[in-house]
């Protein structure tokens, strides 16, 4: 194998390795969990922002390590595009190829890894379970609870309305329009109170 060939290989490599993080990540395809559906491919773009890929390194950047799946896949594609075109259209010799194809595919990992820490991990969000936290909750009864029935209660929560079933928590009947607080929560329904008997 010439060392031009062997540079297209690690620019095929890394190219297709690129893409396949894109379109198992980003468009949210799948693979069969027993070929890896939680791996790298998964997690994609940003998994890598996230996850940091297991890192190598030393992680920085809030989580984030410079070596990452990202990065070496954008190092390999670099490193392998710039080598190509050196000894193929340049003719220079193998250490002044070998040079200036890592002195580019470090220029292409540093891109990525700017982009990904300074564009991709600051909107990343830490879910805090306290924030979806149902017990205590206040709600507005939807449809109606019957004495010992099924209604349906509707909350903020996180910014956002949702809706819940709901039963009442002493059994009574409870209006459309009430007031009410989640008292506790099991297996999906929420247990109801009346507001004015909470804060008594």
């Amino acid at each position: 194998m010439t060392l031009s060939n062997f540079f297209l290989v690690c620019f095929l490599v890394g190219f297709a390795l690129s893409l396949l993080s894109f379109l198992f990540g980003t468009l949210h395809l799948h693979l069969p969990h027993h070929l890896g559906g939680h791996g790298v491919f998964h997690h994609g773009a940003a998994g890598a922002a996230s996850a940091g890929g297991k890192s190598l390194a030393g992680r920085e950047h809030g989580g984030l390590s410079p070596v990452n799946f990202m990065t070496v896949c954008a190092f390999l594609a670099w490193f392998g595009g710039v080598g190509f075109l050196v000894t193929r259209y340049y003719a220079l010799a193998a250490v002044a190829a070998v040079g200036a194809a890592l002195a580019g595919g470090l220029a292409g990992a540093s891109i990525v890894f700017v982009f990904l820490a300074k564009v991709l991990l600051p909107h990343e969000t830490q879910l805090d379970p306290a924030d979806f936290e149902m017990v205590g909750t206040l709600g507005t009864v939807t449809l109606p609870i019957r004495s010992d029935g099924i209604g349906e209660i509707q909350f903020s929560q996180e910014g956002a309305r949702r809706s819940a079933s709901a039963r009442s928590d002493d059994g009574q009947a409870l209006e459309k329009g009430a007031e009410v607080v989640v008292a506790r929560y099991e297996r999906g329904m929420a247990f109801v109170k009346r507001f004015e008997e909470m804060v008594k």
